[in-house]
């Protein structure tokens, strides 16, 4: 009979076909489907807050399929033994590729943060979002937990020189989400509490100092989002405007592509980094609640598949893979509706960009791969 094909036993022969699948692929069900999703949101996004830019979209269509690429290789072929052993080379590789950049690198927007090699141009920035985790893993593997002090000082240097080179590119916002995904890791390694406290004064003097010595527009930045509207045509211009096209789209939103701030083009950076207005403004609070719902739920399932590591390198690299992922959600969310000060940070998964998009979906294949592998050793 012509029902049989949508009988539920057909449907669930289908389904546990594709769960094998996924399985034989190292890849985890419920992630890949999340994430598959916000990629697939992101797109549709891209579409509109381009101005209906077909090239702008076939760009990002080849950036997802190959950062897919790169999470479906690490997925399936790069073991837990693999990939501690890669991990002091990926770090070593990142810093000699940043004394690169700051010798020969390409400038562009004021910045020298990228390298030209014909082809393509590339960030080794993003090369520490995953090399820095994945070293201070590496270095508390076979270590006591938690660290001594000694270990947190020698974590703290491989922390800090990625850190300072990115700084003096510049590139703050980076070398933020650096720092961040290293201190992640010293906090899963079990940072005894009275440190935490130490360490918040000594943070607070640090920043005092550092305030001095970052430059003059970033300066602004923080100014700006203490008031915006001391320059609204200048340096508080672009959170003015992310705050229009938010509050305008109300609960419901506008509709797919007639949001006025992105379409008519008074909100900077629309493709990229304030891509989250555009969703405010389209598809209103619920757009936005959805995006951060779907956020919610890979950190939930990536943080459970990073409890099930078999080691203290597996446990350490996964929780800092889906906790790095929470601080670029909440730090460019929290940057588009004005409760963070504006630093170049792109919304995961959904803002135009192939760096930023290959480093992500490596982090996950990597996470995937850890879980995976230890399936298979603990059978």
């Amino acid at each position: 009979m012509i029902f049989d094909e949508f009988s539920p036993s057909r449907t669930r022969r289908t389904l546990t076909a594709g769960g094998r699948t996924l399985r034989a692929l190292g890849l985890d069900g419920p992630l890949t489907g999340v994430l598959t999703l916000i990629v697939c949101i992101g797109v549709l996004v891209v579409y509109s807050a381009s101005g209906q830019n077909i090239k702008m979209v076939e760009h990002h269509l080849a950036n997802i399929a190959i950062a897919v690429t790169a999470m479906l290789a690490l997925a399936r072929l790069a073991s837990p033994q693999y990939l501690r052993l890669f991990a002091p080379i990926a770090y070593t590789l990142g810093v000699l590729l940043l004394i690169v950049v700051a010798v020969t690198g390409h400038i562009g927007k004021g910045a020298q943060r990228w390298l030209d090699v014909g082809f393509m141009r590339f960030q080794p920035s993003e090369i520490m979002k995953l090399a820095v985790p994945m070293m201070c893993a590496w270095y508390m593997h076979e270590r006591p937990l938690p660290p001594s002090f000694k270990d947190l000082i020698v974590m703290g240097i491989m922390i800090g020189i990625p850190t300072a080179m990115i700084v003096m590119q510049p590139d703050l916002g980076t070398a933020l989400l650096i720092a961040a995904s290293g201190l992640i890791v010293l906090l899963l390694a079990g940072l005894q509490f009275q440190i935490i406290l130490v360490s918040i004064p000594l943070l607070v003097c640090g920043a005092w100092g550092g305030w001095h010595f970052i430059h003059e527009y970033q300066r602004q930045r923080v100014l700006m989002f203490l008031n915006p509207e001391n320059d609204p045509l200048g340096a508080g211009y672009h959170i003015i405007q992310s705050q229009i096209a938010i509050g305008s789209g109300g609960v419901f939103g506008k509709g797919y592509m007639n949001g006025s701030q992105a379409q008519l083009e008074f909100l900077p950076e629309r493709s990229t980094d304030f891509i989250f207005a555009v969703i405010g403004e389209e598809f209103g609070l619920l757009g936005q609640l959805l995006i951060l719902t779907l956020y919610g739920i890979v950190i939930g399932r990536a943080l459970y598949l990073a409890n099930q590591g078999q080691d203290t390198f597996a446990r350490l690299t996964g929780g800092a893979i889906a906790l790095s992922f929470f601080v670029y959600a909440f730090v460019n969310s929290g940057m588009v509706s004005g409760i963070l000060p504006v630093v170049g940070v792109p919304l995961p998964l959904i803002s135009y960009g192939g760096t930023s998009m290959v480093t992500l979906l490596a982090g996950f294949g990597i996470l995937m791969s850890l879980h995976s592998h230890r399936k298979l050793i603990g059978s």
